[in-house]
């Protein structure tokens, strides 16, 4: 009764892990570029009451097919981000881009923080500062950084393989202005999000890999959309749902251990 109450303890955590992950998904299913998470389970450690194959008849050799094994409970081992491309919205803005991956959306735009150091985005909703620098909308920079945009622009031009180019009013042709490039990973499950829209690579996610979008492995960038969040949120509702009976059914573990531990404590009186 006692290791039942702790088993039943364990469960009521990781199904509360279960929910915060559920509840931050459902949070964002309108951010732009956002990957849902979803939460990974253990078993915990059994004690061996009678290990599988141990002698039932010594003289006559026979061996029990079973064991008897009680576990304590389980335990959350990871939020896995679930890299599946979200859906392609129009915004006809010209400074918005998506990127088309082959499958799993491991293709990202890269940013430079302040410090120098590098993280990555499926968030391509960009902006133009004050300086004429291509920044992100939390007013990151770019990286490589697409300077030098004159104040009296008329169009921007982003290509599938991230040439920029400005419109100007008195040239007839489009001036090449910066080149934008992308970085891959081999398990972008493995990087670590960092908020506002970006990642930092870990070595669970390997180094980044640099090089022209639609080239190789890299995904395509296309201008005038952005990727929604892939999260959904009827299968989200259907998690929260599962998620709080499974509590409910921890939480009734308890309270019929608990029960049953008053009625061994009356038999003396």
């Amino acid at each position: 009764m006692f290791r039942a109450l702790s088993t039943a303890a364990t469960g009521l955590a990781a199904q509360q892990y279960n929910v915060d992950v559920i509840a931050n998904n459902l949070a964002n299913v309108n951010t732009t570029g956002f990957k849902r998470r979803r939460a990974e389970f253990a078993d915990l450690l059994y004690v061996q009451l009678r290990h599988p194959g141990s002698a039932q008849n010594a003289q006559a050799g026979t061996v029990y097919p079973t064991g008897i094994q009680i576990g304590h409970g389980t335990r959350n081992i990871a939020t896995t981000p679930v890299f599946r491309m979200g859906t392609f919205l129009a915004t006809d803005r010209e400074l918005d881009v998506s990127i088309e991956d082959r499958g799993v959306a491991r293709t990202f735009l890269q940013v430079r923080l302040p410090g120098g150091r590098i993280a990555y985005t499926r968030d391509g909703s960009l902006q133009v500062n004050a300086n004429g620098e291509l920044v992100t909308t939390t007013g990151y920079l770019v990286e490589p950084p697409v300077t030098g945009i004159p104040e009296d622009y008329l169009a921007i031009q982003i290509s599938t393989d991230g040439l920029v180019q400005v419109v100007l009013r008195d040239e007839t042709e489009p001036r090449e202005i910066g080149q934008i490039e992308v970085a891959s990973f081999v398990n972008p499950a493995g990087l670590r999000a960092y908020g506002d829209n970006l990642y930092l690579p870990t070595e669970a996610s390997g180094s980044a890999r640099t090089g022209t979008p639609a080239t190789g492995e890299f995904g395509a960038l296309v201008a005038g959309f952005l990727e929604t969040s892939n999260v959904e949120a009827v299968k989200e509702l259907v998690g929260l749902i599962t998620a709080q009976r499974a509590y409910e059914m921890n939480s009734k573990v308890i309270q019929s251990s608990d029960e049953m531990l008053q009625v061994a404590s009356n038999l003396r009186r």
